[in-house]
């Protein structure tokens, strides 16, 4: 069994202080929203019986324990996070599912010490999070046997995300964008978007066989506007902005709020949830 370190930095404080709580809050929205990305991605995934899986930012363990699954009994899945309180749901959700062959470990991927006897390395929507995307990515790799796999997910231009774009755009006509100050988890969740500076990044962190897939999903971001009002001023880069400007956002949060559910109540559909269009990359590499 692997021990957990004890990730210290500015940006997985952040989560831990002030995300976790959150984004346990919307896991909803969250696990039922990301999973139309992952499920798209392993449907293409080639994973046999005994082999051994990493998922870096596991989160509440949804795709470390369904890897679990494809790997069978005689396989090992190690989920790891820098979020201690998202690993005690993981563990609980493994212990119901009798997920045995499936572990989580907290500690930060950029620096954490894996065995390097990995066949797959997965990390669905936290790579973007990265302090040092290079030192990050290299670290995925030595996890990696010779010729093993690495499948990431992340965000597109927020142009091609709509569940991003809208939300943010009505919030700044009433707040300013945040500062150069602001605190935050990272360099953020659309951060990777660019495909020719993310190959750069994979190529100098040593990766082979480099290559993006286009992946767009429905995203159900509430189950009624309230929700999805809420959810979009608690995370993403609307509730940035709505959280960086403090007193100001406070004072405007009746108007705000009512701007964004009429914004967001456009995309309701019939049993009243609101479902708006996500857009992301599969990126698949090797290890030399």
């Amino acid at each position: 069994m692997l021990e957990d370190a004890q990730p210290t930095k500015e940006f997985t404080d952040f989560w831990n202080e002030v995300l976790a709580p959150k984004f346990i809050r919307f896991r909803h929205v969250l696990v039922d929203g990301l999973s139309g990305h992952s499920d798209r991605a392993f449907g293409s995934l080639e994973i046999s019986e005994g082999e051994r899986i990493v998922d870096v930012g596991c989160g509440f363990g949804d795709t470390a324990i369904e890897l679990g699954q494809r790997v069978g009994p005689s396989g090992y899945v190690l989920g790891i996070d820098c979020c201690e309180k998202f690993l005690e749901i993981a563990r609980t959700d493994a212990q119901t599912a009798d997920a045995r062959n499936v572990e989580f470990v907290a500690g930060d991927a950029q620096d954490f010490s894996f065995p390097g006897n990995f066949d797959f390395c997965f990390a669905r929507f936290g790579a973007m999070f990265f302090e040092s995307p290079v030192a990050g990515l290299r670290n995925m790799r030595t996890a990696l046997k010779p010729g093993g796999r690495m499948m990431l997910l992340v965000w597109r231009t927020i142009d091609d995300n709509a569940w991003f774009k809208i939300p943010k755009e009505t919030v700044l006509k009433f707040l300013p964008p945040p500062g150069d100050g602001a605190r935050s988890c990272g360099p953020g969740a659309l951060s990777m978007a660019n495909q020719e500076m993310v190959t750069g990044q994979l190529v100098i962190a040593g990766y082979h066989d480099i290559e993006f897939q286009r992946i767009d999903s429905p995203v159900t971001v509430g189950r009624d506007a309230d929700d999805a009002m809420e959810f979009q001023l608690t995370l993403g880069p609307a509730g940035e902005v709505f959280r960086e400007a403090g007193d100001e956002a406070l004072q405007k949060e009746a108007d705000i709020k009512s701007a964004l559910g009429e914004e967001l109540s456009h995309f309701s559909i019939e049993d009243g949830s609101i479902v708006m269009n996500s857009s992301s990359w599969m990126i698949t590499a090797r290890n030399p």
